[in-house]
């Protein structure tokens, strides 16, 4: 997957913004304001993504591709390379853990505002 496929993929999300805040280089997006993916333009064959801490240690004991988030707080975010070993659907499947994550810890009123 590439930088277009994974932005085209986070915007088919409900409720799902992008924006710049930390400089022209990284694209952020959100579910109600709140962080569940970034990349940076310049090195579009990784980006960020939150995950369940348990499941973090997994992913990454079984992928040399996924690495504790760079920048990030290192329990809760993942750093996930797409050069090509990972399929479509397990990067997929990495954004969706991060955005279920991001949704089910916004309040009520605003999750019930998404859906």
């Amino acid at each position: 997957m590439n930088i277009e496929q994974i932005r085209d993929y986070c915007l088919t999300k409900p409720g799902v913004t992008e924006d710049m805040p930390f400089g022209e280089d990284i694209l952020v997006f959100r579910v109600g304001e709140k962080i569940f993916l970034l990349t940076s333009l310049s090195q579009g064959d990784r980006f960020n993504v939150k995950c369940d801490p348990e499941h973090a240690i997994e992913l990454r004991e079984q992928h040399t591709e996924v690495q504790p988030g760079y920048h990030m707080n290192k329990k809760h975010w993942n750093t996930v390379y797409t050069n090509g070993n990972l399929s479509h659907r397990q990067i997929c499947n990495m954004i969706d853990h991060s955005y279920d994550l991001v949704l089910k810890s916004l309040p009520k009123n605003i999750r019930e505002q998404i859906k």
